[in-house]
């Protein structure tokens, strides 16, 4: 049996899949079990900023697996501390301290849990459009209905408003708040970047009405919309900042990056046996230091620029509008765009879709400007054919 025959055989079922079988990734190229190359714009869902099988990544793997792979919290260890360290030094939030876990939807629970103990409150105020992760707490703060609906009853307490109305943040943000969670630039819902007067309008209402502020920078983190964090574009300085993705390079691994405003949390309310895994740590620790030396932040800025000026040129009747920061861009259909996703991968380009009409590219920060300009004269073709 083929790959895709064994798989479909033994899988869940939960996934979506794509009809290839991917073997091999370098960069910002992935190859398929035939030997096909593609240009790769999913990037790990955002998990690939430093690139498929970047050897300064795989080496500190390969060293630490050699030396340590798995230590719980309740030992010290020195690949743990370098790791909370550098997030530290690197928080957009000014964290003093860090919270280490596995995943994105791990750092949004983990968020949630400490938002309701530092304030004694319950109530958490989400957006219309969110996307935070599909475990109970994540999936409580997620707007739309297909992936809630078949969990009902989820966490109480959840009210949503509109992104990006302030007016409507004021009425829903009371004395009974315990959080407010926001994505900096909301990724599923449409790659639509916040606007300065609204994410600094929440911040300033929760500190008003003692309320916490969760930014979920899981897809925004570790240089992807041309800043470290996406927070650093407009000043944000959240309580709660939760990330994940890229954080060590394609490795499992999230954190929550605790703001001063947080009180002191005790041991046991909280915990996760595989969270600051040496390994991980190791993984991160070469991720980040790779994203600095290499200046991937700046590049990353440099060509989303580039990449969306090319975009908003194609003419095509199709496209509504293009978006986004650094090189994390939508462009906006006037109709589905599963279609054209796959006439893309027929053509060698992968990309993503945020919601039902719009085309998302997440490609690697360390993709060749020649491969953008595939990737765009690829896009352009496929909407005008």
């Amino acid at each position: 049996m083929s790959i895709s025959e064994i798989e479909s055989k033994y899988t869940s079922g939960v996934y979506a899949k794509r009809p290839i079988a991917m073997v091999r990734g370098k960069g910002a190229h992935l190859w398929d079990e035939a030997g096909k190359e593609y240009i790769d714009c999913v990037g790990g869902q955002g998990a690939a900023n430093v690139g498929h099988a970047n050897p300064v990544v795989a080496d500190a793997i390969a060293e630490q697996a050699r030396t340590l792979i798995s230590l719980t919290e309740i030992f010290y260890n020195d690949k743990r501390a370098a790791m909370e360290e550098k997030l530290v030094a690197i928080s957009p939030n000014h964290a003093d301290r860090v919270f280490l876990c596995n995943s994105g939807a791990e750092a949004i629970e983990g968020s949630l849990k400490f938002a309701r103990y530092a304030t004694g409150r319950t109530g958490i105020v989400a957006m219309m459009r969110s996307f935070h992760g599909r475990t109970m707490g994540a999936l409580s703060t997620t707007w739309t209905a297909k992936y809630r609906e078949p969990f009902l009853p989820l966490i109480p307490d959840v009210s949503f408003i509109p992104y990006d109305n302030l007016d409507k943040a004021r009425e829903a943000i009371t004395d009974k708040t315990a959080g407010v969670i926001v994505e900096v630039v909301q990724g599923e819902g449409g790659v639509h970047p916040g606007s300065r007067e609204f994410l600094l309008g929440l911040q300033e209402l929760c500190r008003e009405r003692g309320a916490m502020l969760i930014a979920d920078e899981v897809q925004t983190g570790f240089g992807r919309t041309g800043k470290m964090f996406a927070s650093e574009h407009y000043g944000l300085e959240a309580d709660f900042v939760a990330v994940a993705k890229s954080i060590a390079g394609g490795m499992p691994m999230g954190a929550i990056l605790l703001g001063n405003r947080v009180k002191k949390l005790e041991p046991m309310i909280h915990g996760s046996t595989f969270g600051g895994n040496p390994l991980a740590c190791a993984a991160g620790i070469a991720a980040i230091g790779y994203i600095e030396k290499e200046n991937l932040v700046a590049r990353s800025a440099e060509l989303g620029t580039y990449m969306k000026g090319r975009l908003e040129r194609i003419e095509s009747p199709l496209i509504r509008e293009v978006r986004g920061l650094g090189l994390m861009i939508g462009v906006e259909l006037k109709q589905k765009v599963t279609p054209y996703l796959a006439a893309l991968m027929e053509r060698g380009v992968l990309a993503l879709p945020a919601g039902l009409n719009v085309l998302r590219l997440l490609p690697p920060l360390v993709i060749e400007k020649s491969d953008l300009d595939i990737v765009a004269d690829q896009i352009e073709y496929v909407l005008n054919n």
